[in-house]
């Protein structure tokens, strides 16, 4: 059971997971992401230290410090446990008060990054302790690992975590940090942004759950972006494949690594509302549940490369040579499109652009498009059903589409738009494909 920073962010909140979490006749591992605002604060205290500006760094740190005094303050009540709430703060925050006479490194930043997830999980098991409930922490840092390529290692992951549970068998409820790991050098990293998500599905698979629940502050994964729209629906099923398909192209409530692991493994994911935890949600699983259309999901801030080259006619090699470019600076690709004389290609991060038009000047001319959106339609064998390319293109005749991928998934069709019409794109595809107002 993942909780994320949402779900954790405010004492009541904590409180009713508690609730979540007893109801359980299974034994049940809960993973917890930081306080909402959390990380936000120590990627802030991190940049400060990078520039040498240690003043704001401090302010920043008191500000959150005094953040989790009043957190504490309505999470617990008994003495004992305000006591030794006040200690798990002390403890975090004179590691961050230390670093600041500290020099800025990789390494350091990572550290900094860890503590919203300790923080939470400590604080988490306080009130467990508070409240009579026999439970055990289980520290990440004991079991998740990644290699050199920041890939975690789920062999490694199995061993030591099954290690750590063969000596509770008589426990039902085990509490242990989502996001955090070791890296090959041994040293504190993490699973990148979102990633609790990776590791709930990293652990579920390592220990063959029977479940793998996300529980976040939205009833399932919707057929929209409820942000943009004003009508979504949830989605009661999907595939690993069109659930990946989604979180890939932009669905914000699951991180898109998360599904290989359960899907790998064959575990079952439930995304579903802490808020209102009798909805039905959204279940993953093999099965696609129904075939058609499912949901929309918009990939914002994307960079559209066209590499034009008459050259390129009959050339073998020449698409080999050109990805050779964009592994070299480990930029993925997300959409292609090729025609004889031209290919076009989009990145998510722009990060090595500069090196990468560099690189590919001797292949041709280049034209770039910033600013650009990835609008994906998602669904069970899509690619198929004629009646739905008809649909899709009638809703949207109005709106300039630069790139259209067709074919590479049979449950995905992507198109590439400026920006600037995302709003109007994902509106409009309500009233089109799922008659939506």
């Amino acid at each position: 059971m993942k909780f994320g920073g949402t779900s954790v962010g405010k004492p009541e909140r904590m409180h009713h997971i508690v609730s979540l979490v007893t109801k359980e006749s299974e034994p049940a591992i809960v993973v917890l992401s930081a306080l909402s605002g959390t990380t936000n604060a120590l990627v802030e205290i991190g940049l400060w230290i990078a520039k040498g500006d240690r003043s704001s760094a401090k302010q920043t740190i008191d500000k959150l410090e005094e953040h989790y005094h009043n957190f504490i303050s309505q999470l617990v009540s008994k003495p004992e446990a305000v006591a030794k709430a006040k200690a798990v703060i002390a403890e975090h925050f004179e590691f961050l008060n230390i670093i600041l006479k500290i020099s800025f490194s990789e390494a350091l930043s990572k550290d900094i990054l860890a503590q919203g997830e300790l923080l939470s999980t400590k604080l988490f098991c306080v009130y467990l302790e508070e409240q009579g409930i026999d439970h055990v922490l289980l520290p990440a840092l004991e079991f998740m690992t990644i290699d050199s390529y920041d890939e975690p290692q789920i062999g490694s992951i199995k061993v030591k975590l099954t290690q750590l549970l063969e000596k509770y068998k008589d426990k039902k409820i085990f509490v242990t940090q989502g996001y955090i790991s070791r890296n090959a050098r041994g040293e504190v990293d993490n699973l990148k942004r979102g990633g609790s998500d990776y590791s709930a599905s990293l652990i579920a698979a390592a220990i063959n759950a029977t479940v793998c629940e996300i529980w976040t502050d939205i009833d399932g994964m919707h057929n929209n972006d409820p942000r943009i729209v004003k009508k979504t629906v949830p989605v009661e099923q999907l595939s690993f494949d069109e659930a990946a398909e989604l979180a890939y192209f932009g669905a914000k409530i699951l991180h898109p690594a998360s599904i290989w692991p359960a899907q790998t493994y064959k575990i079952p994911v439930k995304l579903l509302n802490t808020m209102a935890p009798e909805a039905r949600g959204t279940l993953i699983t093999e099965k696609a549940g129904s075939v058609g259309v499912k949901a929309v999901a918009a990939k914002d801030n994307i960079t559209a490369i066209r590499i034009k080259s008459s050259r390129m006619l009959l050339a073998y090699g020449f698409l080999r040579k050109i990805f050779e470019v964009f592994e070299k600076y480990r930029t993925p690709i997300d959409m292609i499109t090729t025609s004889e004389v031209a290919v076009s290609i989009t990145i998510d991060h722009s990060n090595y652009l500069r090196e990468i038009l560099k690189e590919l000047e001797p292949f041709g001319s280049i034209e770039v498009d910033e600013n650009q959106a990835i609008i994906s339609v998602v669904g069970n064998e899509i690619s198929q059903t004629t009646q739905i390319v008809k649909k899709l293109f009638g809703s949207i005749m109005n709106i300039p589409v630069r790139m259209v991928s067709y074919g590479g998934s049979p449950h995905n069709i992507s198109l590439l738009i400026p920006g600037e019409y995302k709003t109007q794109i994902l509106q409009q595809l309500n009233r089109g494909m799922f008659g939506l107002e």
